[in-house]
């Protein structure tokens, strides 16, 4: 996974009428979709009058894992517009919610697909952003007679464990950045002739 683009904070913002009709796109950062749902939610709850609040949340990346809903507006008209934003704005762990107040005049599918995914594109152009560099949680679980050796290892590679517990035996946890976990691994198993092997787990926050 290596690293990716988030939402540094919440942002909204209103584009120009179109129509008569107003759009305002409500960003923020998720961690999954209970986050991302709760916040449609939110903005439902402020904009209760609106006709329609039409949402996309990406997931982290390596996978496709998202949702979009066009609560009542035609079939892909606003959803997917919002959705193919985050993905144009190379962006995850984030959710766009855009609020319509009808105008009283139709737009059309196309129109729809412009005014959605125009709300949600010029708010990503405007969001805070920042860099998540995603981390692995190394464990290392050894006879007390080896923490002489684990001791030297940790002073040489500066490391600290976030968390040691003592019971048969001695188990120090830390994270790392992903890049960085298997090799460090490695290091400390030749360091210690093989006797020594730490467990990387798998994918940690950022």
């Amino acid at each position: 996974m290596g690293s990716y683009r988030t939402v540094a904070a919440g942002l909204e913002l209103e584009i120009p009428k179109i129509k008569g009709s107003r759009f305002l796109a409500s960003v923020a950062p998720c961690a999954d979709e209970v986050e991302a749902l709760a916040h449609v939610a939110a903005v439902r709850k402020v904009h209760h009058a609106a006709r329609h609040v039409c949402w996309a949340w990406r997931g982290g990346p390596g996978g496709d894992e998202g949702r979009s809903s066009d609560d009542g507006e035609p079939s892909g008209s606003a959803g997917k517009p919002i959705a193919a934003a985050l993905a144009g704005a190379d962006l995850h762990c984030a959710v766009v919610a855009v609020t319509r107040y009808f105008g009283g005049t139709k737009l059309g599918v196309g129109g729809l697909v412009r005014a959605y995914g125009g709300a949600a594109a010029e708010a990503l152009a405007a969001v805070e952003v920042r860099e998540v560099v995603a981390r692995r949680s190394v464990v290392v679980a050894v006879d007390y007679d080896q923490m002489g050796l684990v001791e030297a290892f940790f002073a040489r590679e500066g490391l600290v464990a976030d968390r040691a517990d003592y019971g048969a035996r001695v188990t120090l946890r830390f994270d790392r950045p992903e890049a960085e976990a298997e090799p460090l691994a490695e290091r400390l198993f030749q360091a210690s002739a093989g006797r020594i092997r730490a467990e990387v787990l798998p994918g940690v926050g950022g």
